[in-house]
């Protein structure tokens, strides 16, 4: 048991079926989460996130496994008497109540002291920055403003944990970049355990002190932002975080018999360690769009190709280029100064700088 855990999964299973040829929803998934830690459960559709957050609400019953909050075991508690709360992706907000109303009727139900409840009511609403529309009903406020009402609501009765379902899918990209930072304001005032769910692997870098990428009912890879997107331990987490190259070859030794890339069907050899010893001298390399650079054709000992497809983002510019053993990958360049866009069919050089460079198993 982690000292420090606020919320412990240990080797949670959750089946819908006893049929053994249907995969398990969560398949033995085991993870430490800390106090007043901003957690993410980041993965595509149907990859056990949700479930494996109903599973520490206690909407589903674990199949085997055991959940532990504040160091005490919850499997066969009802979600009421677990301390967490959960703020959903329909916001639930009751149409016929104010804004202060729909905070205190958490705090009546949990059976706080009557005159305690103002107050709680008035701390939540500075919280969220909406003094001022306390009176308000939700159908005159904002998406963002009834996003606001609703962490409150769920923030009132102090849980030691609070779960967030995609909270913010509903919004539009603006109001929902905005409400990213809210997000991230409230829960380092509140000082509480987050729980976040999300597909959005953006969303997920920028509000998280720790991500975990899920997939087919496991977590891949646990880690910070920064960890999980330069240094991804598995080809699904480096194709899910960003954009990413792959360029199929070898292992091989250089003339200082130093480590070397030699790319499939490519006269060129690339210097690159590898982290960790690999099965396989069959292997990938893999880089990022931004950490490749552009250079004439002229230049030796770089990757040769001709840009097939250009796409303008404002602050940078997208290059698909098809190297010369007809590799496609993804190219891009900071719009900065007065740099030339290049034109399709033009032929150009790909540097990859070591450190821009990751291998991994074929």
């Amino acid at each position: 048991m982690e000292h420090n855990a606020s919320v412990e999964v240990q080797c949670v299973s959750k089946r819908y079926t006893d049929d053994p040829d249907v995969a398990p929803a969560l398949d033995e998934v085991s993870v430490n989460i800390a106090h007043n830690e901003f957690f993410t459960l980041l993965g595509p559709s149907g990859c056990g996130k949700t479930t494996l957050l109903r599973t520490i609400a206690g909407f589903e019953h674990v199949s085997s496994g055991d959940i532990l909050i504040g160091g005490q075991r919850v499997n066969d508690l009802p979600p009421f008497k677990r301390r967490v709360n959960t703020v959903f992706q329909s916001y639930a907000l009751f149409p016929h109540m104010s804004v202060a109303e729909n905070i205190a009727f958490g705090l009546e139900m949990q059976g706080l002291e009557k005159k305690a409840i103002p107050a709680r009511v008035k701390e939540m609403l500075a919280l969220v920055q909406m003094e001022h529309l306390a009176r308000r009903k939700p159908a005159e406020l904002s998406g963002g403003q009834q996003q606001r009402v609703a962490l409150a609501r769920a923030l009132a009765p102090r849980p030691d944990v609070l779960l967030l379902d995609e909270p913010l899918s509903a919004l539009d990209l603006k109001l929902r970049k905005e409400m990213q930072v809210e997000l991230k304001r409230v829960q380092q005032q509140a000082g509480i355990t987050f729980i976040f769910v999300t597909h959005d692997q953006e969303e997920a870098l920028t509000l998280s002190d720790r991500i975990a990428v899920m997939s087919a009912g496991k977590i891949l890879q646990i880690g910070g932002p920064s960890a999980i997107y330069e240094r991804p331990a598995h080809q699904f987490v480096a194709q899910f975080i960003g954009d990413i190259n792959f360029l199929p070859g070898k292992l091989a030794r250089g003339p200082q018999n130093e480590s070397v890339f030699q790319p499939t069907g490519l006269p060129v050899q690339i210097p690159c360690n590898p982290p960790q010893p690999l099965a396989s001298a069959n292997v990938q390399l893999a880089f990022r769009p931004e950490r490749s650079q552009l250079v004439e054709p002229t230049q030796p000992h770089h990757l040769r190709g001709v840009i097939e497809a250009v796409l303008y983002v404002g602050t940078a510019t997208l290059y698909q280029c098809r190297l010369s053993n007809d590799v496609k990958v993804m190219l891009r360049e900071s719009n900065e100064g007065l740099n030339a866009v290049r034109a399709v069919g033009e032929p150009v050089a790909v540097h990859l700088p070591p450190q821009a460079c990751l291998l991994m198993e074929a």
